[in-house]
């Protein structure tokens, strides 16, 4: 059985972008790069949703390096209601899924292949936070506090217990902190 994770830029309170979407607060280094180069490695698939998927495209196909080249290789799904294409470059391999969230993971999770991860995508992640649905949580604190923003848990309507499973800080200022969630 497949796992969803996500794995997430948050600041730390609790945020996983500025009020108008704004991305500039995130830490970017050869800490916080090899950390998302690994989770690449072990996962099958990635998880978009619309907006993150048409940032991620705008961008990806056309950089470089090893986590470009991860990401441009990986089979991508991109949850979507309005999109009848996703190109990706010159890669072929992003396909848009438009049933209803919640049926649609349960049929990934089904699937006999490796896990899925989620990059970005908030509203993806609330809506499977609240549904239960994600497995694990990566979530990257980086060391700052914007006061307003778009918060990663907004809508739970119920208390969801975690297990941390590692940790990991770096001189950035940045802690990885990884959990399981009660479904795994």
């Amino acid at each position: 059985m497949r796992r969803i994770l996500a794995s997430e830029m948050v600041t730390v309170d609790g945020f996983f972008s500025g009020s108008n979407g704004e991305l500039d607060w995130f830490v970017q280094d050869e800490e916080v790069d090899k950390f998302a180069n690994d989770l690449l490695d072990s996962v099958d698939a990635i998880l978009y949703g619309r907006t993150t998927y048409q940032m991620m495209a705008g961008y990806w196909p056309h950089a470089s390096g090893s986590f470009a080249e991860k990401t441009n290789r990986l089979p991508k799904l991109v949850f979507t209601s309005t999109l009848e294409e996703t190109p990706w470059g010159e890669w072929d391999n992003a396909t848009p899924v438009k049933g209803p969230l919640a049926d649609e993971i349960a049929k990934l999770k089904d699937e006999p292949d490796g896990d899925i991860v989620i990059y970005g995508s908030g509203s993806v992640v609330q809506e499977l936070s609240r549904l239960g649905a994600i497995d694990e949580y990566r979530l990257v604190v980086n060391p700052v506090l914007l006061g307003a923003g778009r918060p990663l848990f907004d809508g739970l309507a119920e208390r969801r217990n975690l297990r941390l499973i590692d940790s990991v800080g770096w001189p950035s200022g940045c802690v990885a902190l990884t959990y399981h969630t009660a479904n795994y």
